[in-house]
């Protein structure tokens, strides 16, 4: 089952996506300035078992580029009232980066809809310097472009050998960062930049996995240890020689991830 359809809920009308047949349900959020095609690499893989909810958040790809400012319950929200949409009542869930702040939020407050929860790329416990220097970013993100937002951060995302050999990839997504409205872009960079659950992770009670990349300097592997001692019962997984994109850089690794984390039995669901 594969369809693209839209959904609106208040003042945003959400671009979205079913894959698969799965009996088992699945949410994925994306990151800021991104877009649900991010996952599609990690989709093709998984949708054999899972049916899988993607979409464009708010201000995002084919979404309402809605204006102002953008809290962290804005897209709580606007996940939920999708997930009611489709008829997931229960789901598992996975974000990456502010996806992963998202999941964290909805965790945190609707635990009762979660059956397991995976974090990737995302962030927790910022030392006031790793604080500084992402709200620098915010900033110079408010003055300049998408376009070059993406370049400055290039590096940060992906290998230099991933870049020289994927040079198809790397223009999609240069063109896809192009078109992003600035405005809705730093509304949601703002979230990313703020916010910050490392007191409230020890409240989080479903089954969870944390992974990132050995290299993010972002989303660093500190940050995801940090989580991994927070979380009661957590896995933890450090993917060597990837830096943050890891849904664009190694699909197959973080699929693999996924479905053997997901199909872990537990009393609940099992």
């Amino acid at each position: 089952m594969t369809a693209v359809l839209n959904h609106t809920v208040g003042e945003a009308t959400l671009n979205y996506r079913l894959d698969g047949s799965g009996p088992e349900p699945l949410v994925c959020i994306h990151g800021v300035g991104s877009y649900l095609e991010a996952w599609s690499g990690v989709v093709e893989r998984l949708a054999d078992r899972f049916t899988i909810l993607t979409f464009d958040l708010r201000g995002h790809g084919r979404s309402s580029r809605v204006r102002g400012r953008y809290e962290i319950d804005d897209f709580v929200n606007e996940t939920l009232a999708l997930a009611d949409h489709v008829g997931f009542e229960s789901f598992n869930l996975a974000g990456f980066s502010l996806g992963g702040l998202i999941a964290q939020r909805l965790a945190l407050t609707h635990q009762r809809r979660l059956r397991r929860l995976v974090l990737l790329s995302t962030v927790a416990g910022r030392t006031p310097e790793e604080r500084e220097q992402v709200l620098g970013r915010l900033a110079a993100l408010r003055i300049g472009t998408p376009a070059g937002h993406h370049e400055a951060s290039l590096s940060r995302w992906l290998t230099e050998k991933f870049q020289a050999e994927n040079p198809d990839v790397i223009a999609r997504l240069r063109a896809r960062d192009a078109e992003n409205d600035r405005d809705c872009y730093a509304s949601a960079y703002r979230v990313l930049a703020e916010t910050d659950f490392g007191g409230f992770l020890d409240q989080i009670r479903c089954p969870t996995l944390i992974a990132t990349g050995e290299e993010d300097i972002g989303s660093s592997p500190r940050m995801a240890t940090y989580m991994h001692e927070r979380i009661p019962g957590s896995s933890l997984a450090i993917l060597p020689g990837l830096r943050h994109s890891i849904l664009i850089e190694a699909p197959d690794r973080v699929a693999a991830l996924m479905r053997d984390f997901l199909a872990e039995k537990e009393e609940a669901h099992g």
